[in-house]
């Protein structure tokens, strides 16, 4: 443990909502003292606000307004932009690397916070991993609004009715936040792209939405998971319940009822995994994720503390583990760089007490599901809510700003249809390999139907 003369070092890992609230609530609190140390490791040298990445998909935000610079949120704490290698707790020591040649640094720490989030569980389906998009990363939204204007180029261009169905077919699997909010991204979008595009109109368009439940939406109850479907259902969307994903093939997409549908875009929202890391710790876990006390800590005895995703905090009121949501990680960050000084000054700790506020989803068009206070609320007020709200918590002025004008632009003119390629390392202007189009009879065989596993899940 430090001395009373050497500053306390608090390495924070991850820099999703539970590790970036607490780095900021330690940030604000740094500068009048200087007997603490904090140092926040993330690959990414920005925030992303996750809650808006299905309209970055959907073409109505730029990407760079709902990211926030790291370095620019945090005055007075250090930020290694790199990955965790290995954490020894017996020695307190994290090491971790960066850059191409994976440079090694080690970090001592007197308290260790772990937010390194979740994972995407693919729950072994055959062909899942390796030909589904998903939607948990910036990188992720933005290549499915590639995948999107890919296939509206080439669909335009295809002779072949069968060909072109395939790919103007997008199927989304699970039927929480995520899903929901991106099936009704990828259908406005495309819908909208459709009047550029001479030889391809709306009946050429699919959109599927797959969930393994009975009703859509199980977190805002039976009426508005209802609501949510008739919406989409009106809109055109097709929404199947109580089934789910078998496997993926090159050529289709293979439902636990037998159903086949041809798709060219799978996208998989319906499965959450714990972060592999968290089985190397020395302490308990429960489904995976480290069990934490109502002060947030893991192991008192070598400083371990978790947050987010990664934690599992019983909740006293419901008997339950508190939801892996945004605005829990927010608050569970900010009680967390409290206890955390107060183990320095030696002050009692606070436990964690916090009841969900309410849950919100955009259905697109200007319409939503809410569910704020135990009041319910649908169509346009939920919509307003939705993004009333999300604003408000987004990081910094600059981007609260950017975002309105994303907005208000978005009231006035279409969506951009332009698609952001990623050149290669070489010469660009090379010709690309010749790239032959297999025949029926060579093509990929079509899956057996497996049973699947999935469930929706929403963080």
């Amino acid at each position: 443990m430090t001395s009373a003369t050497e500053p306390m070092r608090i390495v924070i890992l991850g820099g999703g909502f539970g590790g970036m609230y607490t780095a900021l609530a330690l940030d604000r609190r740094l500068g009048r003292r200087a007997d603490v140390e904090v140092t926040l490791v993330n690959r990414d040298n920005f925030f992303l606000f996750t809650p808006m990445l299905h309209e970055v998909a959907a073409s109505e935000l730029d990407m760079t307004h709902i990211v926030c610079p790291i370095r620019k949120l945090l005055r007075h704490v250090q930020f290694f932009a790199g990955e965790v290698d290995a954490i020894d707790c017996e020695n307190r020591t994290v090491t971790v690397w960066h850059g191409d040649d994976r440079h090694h640094h080690r970090l001592r720490f007197d308290h260790l916070v772990v937010g390194v989030g979740a994972v995407t569980n693919f729950h072994g389906l055959p062909g899942l991993e390796a030909r589904a998009l998903t939607m948990k990363s910036l990188a992720d939204a933005i290549a499915l609004r590639n995948r999107v204007i890919a296939n509206l180029e080439e669909a335009d261009l295809e002779c072949c009715a069968d060909q072109r169905s395939k790919l103007l077919t997008f199927v989304i699997a699970g039927g929480g936040f995520a899903g929901v909010e991106t099936a009704a991204a990828v259908h406005d979008f495309a819908h909208g792209a459709l009047r550029f595009y001479r030889n391809l109109t709306a009946d050429d368009l699919r959109v599927v939405l797959v969930h393994s439940g009975e009703v859509l939406l199980p977190e805002l109850g039976e009426r508005l998971g209802r609501y949510a479907q008739r919406k989409m259902e009106q809109r055109g969307m097709e929404v199947l319940t109580s089934v789910r994903l078998s496997g993926v093939s090159s050529e289709e997409v293979v439902l636990s009822d037998g159903s086949r549908i041809r798709a060219g875009t799978v996208v998989w929202t319906a499965g959450a995994a714990p972060h592999p890391m968290l089985a190397t710790l020395p302490c308990s876990t429960e489904r995976g994720r480290i069990v934490v006390d109502e002060h947030l800590r893991a192991a008192p005895g070598v400083g371990l503390w978790a947050v987010g995703d990664c934690a599992h905090i019983m909740d006293r009121r419901t008997g339950r583990p508190h939801p892996p949501t945004a605005q829990h990680a927010l608050r569970e960050g900010r009680l967390l760089a409290r206890n955390l000084l107060a183990t320095r000054d030696g002050r009692p700790l606070r436990p964690f007490r916090f009841r969900t506020l309410g849950q919100l989803a955009s259905l697109g068009r200007r319409s939503g599901v809410a569910n704020v206070l135990g009041f319910n609320f649908s169509g346009f007020v939920a919509w307003w809510l939705w993004r009333s709200i999300y604003l408000s918590k987004l990081p910094r002025l600059e981007k609260k700003v950017r975002v309105m004008l994303d907005w208000t632009l978005d009231l006035c003119f279409g969506k951009d249809l332009v698609q952001l390629k990623t050149a290669p390392v070489g010469n660009p202007d090379a010709p690309p390999p010749p790239v032959e189009r297999p025949s029926p009879a060579r093509s990929e065989p079509a899956l057996a139907g497996v049973a699947g596993t999935g469930e929706s899940h929403d963080a």
